[in-house]
């Protein structure tokens, strides 16, 4: 009988690694928007996407696809606080897509993401207007969809 709370906090943690997605390497944002064979080939090849050159404050390398999805978002008016963080919330779009999720579930998650990204954006002490942060979840969310999912 002892044994049940320690059953379920060890299943409670293996739920949770399975599920956040994690993995030991560094190449989720590298095989953002490739073709399933291509993503699984990157991670085996070492490929790199999405990497800072030289540190934290030097250059961030793109593939032409994440690069067009950040193109796009200025060309529709989104300036993301940094590039990594875009990539990062377009990341999220096409975790939720490739797992089937409905469009609230994927809006829900997606929208407190943006909401930080464009407070950090502005660095001002004033919150983003409501209607400011749902046009740009709308707009990540379609971007992300047609340039790297």
């Amino acid at each position: 009988m002892r044994r049940t709370p320690l059953l379920l906090a060890v299943a409670a943690m293996a739920v949770g690694a399975l599920s956040c997605g994690c993995t030991a390497g560094d190449t989720t944002l590298a095989s953002v928007g490739m073709p399933a064979e291509e993503s699984s080939m990157a991670r085996t090849d070492g490929m790199m996407g999405a990497t800072r050159s030289g540190g934290p404050s030097e250059h961030l390398t793109v593939t032409p696809r994440q690069q067009s999805y950040l193109d796009a978002l200025v060309d529709s008016g989104v300036h993301p606080s940094d590039d990594l963080m875009a990539l990062s919330i377009g990341a999220y779009v096409c975790q939720a897509r490739a797992a089937k999720q409905s469009e609230q579930a994927v809006w829900d998650f997606v929208l407190p993401l943006v909401r930080n990204d464009l407070h950090d954006a502005h660095s001002s002490s004033m919150t983003p207007e409501v209607g400011d942060v749902d046009a740009a979840t709308a707009d990540y969310i379609r971007i992300a969809t047609e340039r790297l999912c």
